[in-house]
């Protein structure tokens, strides 16, 4: 089986979630959007593959949101594109964080900037708890989507819906990919100095939750099992 692996910019991967998916079987196909030298100005040319190609197709976060046509227009449209022909064609999506909102968007959906952010460690309220724990999980996010019709909103927080099933796909606003190498590479990648503008605690943003890669490998096989069906 292949997974297809959208990475959006150098300092996120797919940590627990890929390594999961390999245990499971999964051979990774990765498409890297953004590339180092061009993170700050990502309005970059992406050839992305058909989704009909793989088994289940992995969208990963990213620090920019679906609505930022100004910095990412040139590649945004095709990048929609992608999960609403998978969910159409029936293959499984497991969207992370900006990863959940594209096909949110793309399929009648919304998405917006949050009434609140949520940095670090978040509990959840799970309405399947077989599918998505309380956590805690790791957020890093400004925005907020909408379940698109057809879909079910499994899991909120105070900011609104963090995650959702649609069909075989699966949308999570928060991150359970994180390994304590991405904990570090963010707040490094700039995450202190906004940390610190919010006035948040910046220890909070690198400190290493007991439990993470259980909780992780547990919505992974959830997500094949009950949602993907594979």
């Amino acid at each position: 089986m292949r997974a297809l692996i959208i990475r959006h910019d150098h300092v996120s991967h797919a940590g627990y979630v890929g390594a999961r998916l390999a245990e499971r079987g999964f051979a990774p196909y990765e498409v890297a959007v953004v590339p180092e030298q061009r993170f700050h100005s990502p309005d970059v040319r992406v050839a992305f593959p058909r989704p009909t190609d793989f088994d289940v197709v992995v969208s990963l976060g990213a620090p920019w949101s679906v609505y930022d046509t100004e910095a990412i227009g040139t590649w945004i449209g095709d990048e929609l594109a992608l999960p609403a022909e998978a969910v159409r064609a029936d293959v499984p999506v497991l969207g992370i964080c900006f990863g959940a909102q594209a096909p949110a968007a793309a399929l009648g959906g919304t998405v917006e900037p949050a009434p609140r952010f949520e940095l670090g460690w978040h509990a959840v309220s799970s309405h399947e708890p077989t599918l998505i724990s309380a956590g805690p999980w790791y957020q890093w996010h400004f925005d907020r989507f909408t379940v698109p019709p057809g879909g079910r909103e499994t899991a909120r927080s105070p900011a609104g819906p963090q995650a959702y099933v649609l069909g075989r796909s699966l949308g999570v606003r928060f991150h359970p990919e994180v390994t304590p190498d991405t904990v570090a590479a963010w707040p490094d990648d700039g995450g202190d100095a906004l940390a610190r503008n919010l006035g948040l605690d910046v220890a909070e943003l690198r400190r290493i939750e007991e439990g993470g890669r259980e909780r992780a490998d547990a919505l992974v096989d959830a997500f094949l099992a009950d949602v993907a069906k594979l």
